[in-house]
Order: structure tokens, then C-alpha cells, then sequence
């Protein structure tokens, strides 16, 4: 008799803890299950998320950062935006080469004819002098003014400013540098980040796309009393660059002959 009390006694608590369960309101329930998922959130994310790396090399990031300049040099010299970026992208590693880093140099050029900044570091030899900038722009500016002040230098702006093949093997038959495959080196850039890009961008908007043996850029016709010292001024150049761009030997100029003045 009493083991069967017992029985009953639990059942009857049994039967009153299921009813108490199957009266809880659907509310009830979904605030528990709620809490039991932000529980579950709130674990996964302890740990901060890894960043992601960026998808674009070093490279990609130089060229992002001085297409702009590369293009505005030529505009205004007539050096290929390509050749000029193949080359920063050569002389500096990218820009994060030793001499770039401490100096904005990046072209590698040394001191010579130079009143500016200095840097020294090992090249050819040990502790040579080289070229320091404040901006990178002034580095790109003097690049341009290297190439074009200097006689060397004065057949490759007679080739097609599209042409980065031929600038290329020019700029290694002048001198720009000893090493024999800078050539190859400068094309397999060109090539490789599509650098012929900017050169036609740059051509497009100008509609400057001349071939040989036209004028790239602007011109002026000789007037009556002109000299070399006043069309210079007016145009913001040197005598010698004047002289220089239109391949004059010498001072005299003639009425109606035509110019290049940029």
C-alpha cells in the first residue's frame, strides 16, 4: 500500500511539472530561445576578425600614386607617361628602395650639375652623391629636365611619343644606364602593368598624338626683332633649352621660321 502511494504521489507531481511546462506562452519560449542564440553570437565573436590584405602589390600602389605626375610630364615634355613610370618603377624598387626612402630620388641620379639636397650611397662605388628631393613631384620634374636639357638625349624626342620600345633601347644607347638588359627590363614592366595606358590617355586628351617628324607641341613663327633671349621669356624657357629643342647650333634666327617652344 505505501509503495503504491508513493507511485501515485509522483505521478501526480509529474503530471503537475508537465502541465506548469505546456502553460507557458509561445512568448516565453521564443525569449529563451533569443537568449540562448545571443549567447551563441556573442561567443563566435570574441575574437576581433582577421583584417584583409590588401589585393593590390606594391607595384599597383607606385603606379596608383604617380600615374597622375608620370602624365603631366608628359604633357608638358613629351617623355612617355609608360617610360617614366617603367623607370621610377626600376630605379626606386617601387619606392621602397634605400635611396628613394631617405632622399625622394626616384630615378636614381646622381650630383652632378646639382646645387640642391644630397644623399650618399653605395652604387657603382661606395658613398656616391646623389640627387635629394623634398616631393617625389620634384624628382619626377627633374627627370624630365635631365633628359631634356641634355644633347645626348635630344633624338629620342624626334622618335614617337607612343613608342616605348624604341624610347626604351634610346635611353640605354645614350647612356642612362650600364646595365645591359635595362632595355628588357623597362619593356617587361611596361607590358606587364599595361603602362601604354596612360601614354594613349594622355594622347587622347591632348589629340597630340604626333608621329615622326612632326612637332609635338607648340610652335612659334619669328617676327621682326625677335631673338632667341625674348621668345625664351616668353615661353618660360632657357636660351639653351630653346636652342636645344629646335636643334640650333647657333644664335641666328630668321623671319618666319617656325619654333618649337614646348
Amino acid at each position: 500500500m505505501s509503495c503504491g502511494a508513493k507511485k501515485r504521489a509522483a505521478k501526480r507531481k509529474n503530471k503537475a511539472q508537465t502541465e506548469q511546462v505546456s502553460k507557458r506562452t509561445a512568448p516565453e519560449i521564443n525569449r529563451e530561445k533569443e537568449v540562448s542564440k545571443d549567447v551563441s553570437t556573442t561567443k563566435s565573436t570574441d575574437k576581433p576578425e582577421t583584417p584583409k590584405k590588401s589585393t593590390a602589390s606594391i607595384t599597383d600602389n607606385y603606379i596608383y600614386e604617380y600615374a597622375e605626375i608620370a602624365m603631366e610630364e608628359m604633357k608638358l615634355y613629351g617623355i612617355p607617361a609608360s617610360i617614366t613610370l617603367a623607370q621610377g618603377i626600376l630605379e626606386s624598387g617601387s619606392g621602397q628602395g634605400e635611396l628613394c626612402l631617405k632622399s625622394n630620388n626616384h630615378f636614381g641620379i646622381k650630383c652632378k650639375d646639382w646645387e640642391g639636397g644630397k644623399v650618399y650611397h653605395d652604387d657603382d662605388e661606395k658613398g656616391e652623391c646623389f640627387r635629394k628631393y623634398k616631393d617625389p613631384k620634384y624628382s619626377f620634374r627633374d627627370h624630365s629636365l635631365f633628359l631634356a636639357n641634355r644633347g645626348r638625349y635630344a633624338f629620342l624626342f624626334d622618335l614617337d611619343p607612343d613608342d616605348y620600345k624604341a624610347w626604351a633601347y634610346g635611353l640605354k644607347k645614350a647612356g642612362y644606364a650600364t646595365d645591359p638588359k635595362y632595355p628588357v627590363k623597362l619593356i617587361s614592366l611596361i607590358e606587364r602593368y599595361n603602362l601604354t595606358h596612360y601614354d594613349n590617355e594622355v594622347l587622347r586628351k591632348s589629340n597630340l598624338k604626333a608621329r615622326k617628324g612632326k612637332t609635338f607641341g607648340k610652335t612659334y613663327t619669328v617676327r621682326k626683332g625677335d631673338t632667341l633671349y625674348s621668345i625664351s621669356r616668353r615661353f618660360n624657357l632657357s636660351v639653351s633649352e630653346l636652342k636645344r629643342i629646335n636643334r640650333l647650333k647657333g644664335d641666328v634666327i630668321k623671319i618666319g621660321q617656325e619654333l618649337r617652344v614646348k
